[in-house]
Parts: structure tokens; sequence; C-alpha cells
């Protein structure tokens, strides 16, 4: 579970920070300076990491044990699409969903761990 946890904050961070970079810096370049060269590679770019996103947080929502059709599920794989969004859904995951599972992961491994050494 660690290891699908890390992918989907690598992507989510990559993801967020590539839609930033398009909002706040190519569309604007678009619109005033008639510069498409940004909003060409960089929205690109986003379109295949969002791709990337999507699969990775499906995983990650699949292994938390969360329902396809539930909110929260739903607010995780639409995260990439709004500048920003997916750093925050990224925390709220985390302390909602990831610790949890992560700490109900470990209390099984240190019951036997304790057992073992007595």
């Amino acid at each position: 579970m660690r290891a699908a946890v890390l992918r989907y904050r690598v992507m989510a961070y990559v993801t967020g920070v590539v839609l930033i970079v398009l909002c706040f810096a190519g569309i604007p370049l678009q619109v005033f300076a008639g510069n498409v060269v940004v909003v060409k590679y960089v929205g690109t770019a986003h379109g295949i990491l969002y791709i990337v996103y999507l699969i990775t947080a499906y995983l990650l929502s699949r292994q938390l044990g969360m329902k396809l059709a539930s909110a929260p599920t739903v607010i995780l794989l639409l995260a990439g699409t709004i500048p920003v969004l997916t750093f925050v859904v990224e925390r709220w995951v985390t302390r909602r969903f990831i610790n949890p599972a992560l700490a109900a992961a470990a209390a099984p491994a240190a019951r036997s761990a304790a057992t073992q050494s007595q």
C-alpha cells in the first residue's frame, strides 16, 4: 500500500504543478501576448499526466476500499482538473483515508512481532 500512496502523492503534486503553470502562466501568455508555445506543450503534458494521475488515484481508491460512485472517489479523481485542488485533496485523502489504512495495516504486523518475541 505504501508504494501506491507514494505513486499517488507524486502524481498529485506533479499534475497540480503542471496545471498551475498552464493556468497561471500559459493561458495569460496565450491571451495577452499571443504566445501559444507554453499552452501547446504544457497543456499536452498536463493531459498525459492527468491520465496517469487518474490511473494512480483509481488504483489507490481501490486499495483503500473506497466505492467507485462515492463522493470522495469522484472528488479524488476530478482533483486534477481544478488548479490547486490536487494539493488540497491530497491532504484530505491522507488524513481521512490513507493514515487510518496505514495504521490498520501496521497494527497486525506489530501484534505478530510482539507475539513472536515472547
